[in-house]
Order: C-alpha cells, then sequence, then structure tokens
C-alpha cells in the first residue's frame, strides 16, 4: 500500500499535481490541512481516497477538523496541528495522540518536514508544497509504504 501525505498547500497546488503524476498510482492521499477551498481539486487529482482536513486557513471549509482512521493496522489520527501547538514542541500533540491509543500522528501548520518514531507513536508532518519553512525552503511531502507483513516505511521527498 502507497499513501502520498501532504500538508499546507495554501491554494497553490501546482507542486501537488506535479507530485501526484509523479508518484502514481498511490492507494490514499492524506491532506494535514490548509487547502483553502481546493478540496475538490485534490480529491479528482488524486483518483483514489482522500483523508483530510481543515487547517488554521481553512475558514469557511465544511472538513472535519480531526479525524481517525486506519491506514493497514495502524491507528491514525489527522489534525493540522495548530491546536496542539506544535509549533512550540511535540509534547502536547503526543500527549494527546497516546491518551486515544493512535499508532501514527499526521499534522500539519509549521511547514517543516519530520518524521520522529517511538516505540509506541509515529509523529508526521509532510512539510509544505507550497511554502516550505525548513532550512533549504525546499517543498516537501512524505511516502508512506505499507510492505506486505505490513509495516509502515516513511520517507520525506522533495519538489
Amino acid at each position: 500500500m502507497k499513501i502520498l501525505i501532504v500538508s499546507d498547500t495554501h491554494r497553490h497546488n501546482e507542486n501537488f499535481l506535479k507530485v501526484i503524476d509523479k508518484v502514481k498510482p498511490v492507494d490514499m492521499v492524506v491532506h494535514c490541512g490548509d487547502v483553502e477551498g481546493d478540496e475538490n481539486l485534490i480529491a479528482d487529482a488524486a483518483g483514489c481516497p482522500v483523508q483530510m482536513v481543515a487547517g488554521n486557513n481553512d475558514f469557511w471549509s465544511d472538513l472535519p477538523k480531526e479525524k481517525e482512521f486506519m491506514i493497514g493496522n495502524y491507528k491514525v489520527w489527522l489534525t493540522h496541528g495548530h491546536n496542539y501547538y506544535v509549533s512550540m514542541n511535540y509534547e502536547t500533540i503526543k500527549h494527546e495522540a497516546r491518551a486515544r491509543y493512535i499508532d501514527i500522528v499526521m499534522f500539519g501548520h509549521t511547514h517543516k518536514p519530520i518524521v520522529d518514531i517511538s516505540n509506541d507513536l509515529t509523529i508526521i508532518n509532510p512539510g509544505s508544497l507550497s511554502y516550505p519553512r525548513q532550512e533549504g525552503r525546499r517543498p516537501s511531502y512524505i511516502i508512506m509504504e505499507i510492505d506486505e507483513n505490513g509495516k509502515a516505511d516513511y520517507r520525506i521527498k522533495f519538489v
């Protein structure tokens, strides 16, 4: 199973469209928020199931603020992250994820990619395809693959 994880496209979808064409076929697209009204464009371009939440800039969106769902055997919590102070540190979001018995939490907001794997929790932020903020400021996304044994592998990729 191959999953494309993106965030913070902020209605500038050129890089998303390039990435989806490059990595297809995928079994799922996960968008961690700040779509800014382009939900249909993202879903149509994906051509597969899409999980998406509202970010802090999705003011008039009908998207949910958070979602929990399964990817393989993993319980995933999807949130934009701004309500859990992710710009300061990851302690609050980790604490909440553990309280919910989550295996993987996916979030955005910081525009900085991270994959942090510990014994009981994996936290993932794909960064931003439109306005990256990490050193080098390269637009980023994550490819998650589930192997035949059900084990997840994550790769931060750059446009």
